[in-house]
Formats: structure tokens, C-alpha cells, sequence
């Protein structure tokens, strides 16, 4: 591991842990996991699967980008991609090269899509809580790749941390559920999701574009992102002031 890495290293620990004395935010640190990860270890594109908790399946809840085509992949993923195996079994998953026969006959959907877009290799990392596997975190890489030996600790380090960060509110609040944990996360990826909408609309701007104005808001005003999205969509916010800050 290259030692330029760790001050930043340990500015992501940090960062992710300081949301168990913080006002906790899923989705902000989730997206802020997914940017580091793709400073940090050496790939194109990272992405965060959760389950929803009552057994209806997997959603998107964070990603390294918020282009659309990156998200098409990791909506693949979902439904046919390695992070169902890493599910399942609660192990890394790391395919070097999604081009090879031995890729493209487990995964033909997936691996036809994320070729399409420009990826080549995919790792996904079990988000593990107790021995159950809550999510994952999928890793793209834009040419052939392995995520081993220091990076491959590092990205589980970190994936770890995040668990801990979504699962803090259960330690302190004991009547809340794993499962309404994980739909409240989700829930705010929708009102998220529909703020983006809203503020592209207005403003005339792509959705990646709106939902980076929209985070910086957030953070400058000292605000939740879920909590401005909302006022967003109810629109008892001033859009202008959002999209061309003073």
C-alpha cells in the first residue's frame, strides 16, 4: 500500500465512523464510500447495493457517479450480476475479466451490459452484519483487474465501516428494526432520486449535475440531503437558490 494513500485512508475512517455522534445520513455516506473507494483503490466506478429487508430483493442505494449508464449497470447487477453470489455466500467475488467465457456464461446480462458501458472487470464486497449480508459493494474497473492483497483488505476495511455507520441507529434506538433501517435508506434513495428530477427540470441540467448541486447545499447549509430533497419535491424550498447559490 502506497504510503501517499493514508492520510486519506484515515480521513475516510473517520469520516464514515463519525456518522455514530453524528446526525446520521445513509445516503450521503454511502455515496461518500463509493467516492473514496474509487480514489482510493485503484478502480473506475463503485456502487451500493442494499436489501430492502423484508425479502422483496436488492435496490441501488449509492454510487461513485450519477450517470445514467452507470447506474443501468448497477440495476444489472440486481437482478444478474456477481453481487448475488456475493450475497449468498458472504465472500468477495472478484472477476478479473467480465470478457472471458467463464464470465459472460455466469453472467451474460451482466457481463454483455457492464462491457457495454466501458467495464471490463467487477469485484463485489459482502456488507456483513452478524453473519447476514445487508449489502454489497460492487467495484468496476474499465480494463482488466484483481483487487488483492493490501486493496483488497483495504476495500473490505472500508465496507465494514459503512456497515457499522448504516447499523449505529440500531444500537442506539433497540425497538428499531434491521429492516426499517434498510427501507429508510432506500426510501430516501427515492425522494433523492425524485429532488434530482425536480432540479434538473429547473434548472436545465443533467441529473448528476443536479444531485452533486444538491449535495453541496446540503452540506453547506448544514442540512440532511435527504431532508433538502424532501423539501424539494414539496417544493417549500427556493429552487433558485439551490441551483445558483448566492
Amino acid at each position: 500500500m502506497s504510503d501517499g494513500r493514508e492520510p486519506q485512508i484515515l480521513d475516510t475512517f473517520l469520516a464514515l465512523t463519525d456518522t455514530l455522534i453524528g446526525d446520521f445520513d445513509a445516503i450521503d455516506m454511502l455515496t461518500m464510500l463509493c467516492e473514496r473507494c474509487v480514489d482510493l483503490l485503484d478502480v473506475s466506478a463503485a456502487g451500493v447495493i442494499l436489501t430492502d429487508g423484508a425479502g422483496a430483493g436488492l435496490k441501488v442505494a449509492a454510487a461513485s457517479s450519477e450517470r445514467s449508464r452507470l447506474l443501468e449497470v448497477f440495476a444489472v447487477a440486481i437482478d444478474a450480476g456477481p453481487c448475488l453470489d456475493c450475497l449468498r455466500d458472504g465472500e468477495p467475488v472478484v472477476v478479473e475479466d467480465l470478457t472471458t467465457e467463464t464470465a459472460r456464461g455466469q453472467w451474460p446480462r451482466f457481463a454483455a451490459g457492464a462491457a457495454e458501458a466501458g467495464f471490463r472487470a467487477a469485484h463485489a464486497l459482502p456488507m456483513r452484519h452478524r453473519g447476514e449480508v445487508i449489502g454489497v459493494l460492487n467495484l468496476l474497473h474499465t480494463h482488466p483487474h484483481s483487487l488483492t492483497g493490501p486493496d483488497a483488505r483495504l476495500g473490505q476495511a472500508l465496507t465494514d465501516a459503512a456497515t457499522i455507520g448504516l447499523l449505529h441507529e440500531r444500537a442506539v434506538r433497540r425497538a428499531e428494526t434491521l429492516a426499517d433501517q434498510l427501507q429508510g435508506a432506500l426510501n430516501s434513495r427515492v425522494i433523492i432520486e425524485q429532488a434530482k428530477g425536480v432540479l434538473a427540470t429547473q434548472a436545465d441540467i443533467e441529473p448528476e449535475e443536479a444531485f452533486n448541486v444538491l449535495r453541496s447545499h446540503a452540506r453547506h447549509h448544514g442540512v440532511r440531503l435527504t431532508e433538502l430533497a424532501r423539501c424539494v419535491v414539496d417544493r417549500t424550498v427556493d429552487l433558485a437558490s439551490i441551483v445558483r447559490p448566492a
